[in-house]
């Protein structure tokens, strides 16, 4: 498996503005690179926690911060990358095969996650020995 670091993209969404408060979405067909099938959101994590920790085999996820921040930490097992998210109006596309975690949770934030698969416990890899086994190396 070749993917790498360097195709983890951030992606902007559209953003309305308006006096009363502003709009963002975004659509399987124009604005990530997949079908949605799973969404879940990430919330009340207690100060110091990771989330995360696991590569998928199949699966590709966008995540936004929907409120707060935090920062996505995402390996090759070669490179690694720490991607802050702390808007709104833009999110993290992270392809199959590559490991990720997910650390720094500011009071009140919430993740919001969609997935290119529904859940499937086989599509995960939890150990990191074997992701590197996983990416031959």
């Amino acid at each position: 498996m070749d993917v790498s670091i360097s195709d983890v993209k951030k992606i902007n969404l559209p953003k309305i503005l308006d006096h009363r408060g502003n709009l963002s979405f975004f659509e399987s067909a124009g604005h990530i690179p997949f079908e949605i099938k799973r969404t879940y959101w990430i919330y009340d994590v207690p100060g110091g926690c990771e989330r995360g920790g696991h590569a998928f085999k199949t699966q590709d996820e966008f995540i936004i911060a929907l409120s707060g921040s935090f920062d996505v930490i995402v390996n090759d097992g070669v490179k690694k990358k720490v991607n802050s998210l702390n808007r709104s109006y833009y999110g993290l596309y992270i392809p199959s095969g590559l490991w990720r975690h997910m650390e720094n949770f500011s009071t009140n934030s919430l993740a919001l996650v969609v997935s290119s698969t529904i859940y499937d416990e086989s599509d995960y890899i939890r150990d990191f020995n074997e992701f590197h086994k996983f990416k031959n190396l």
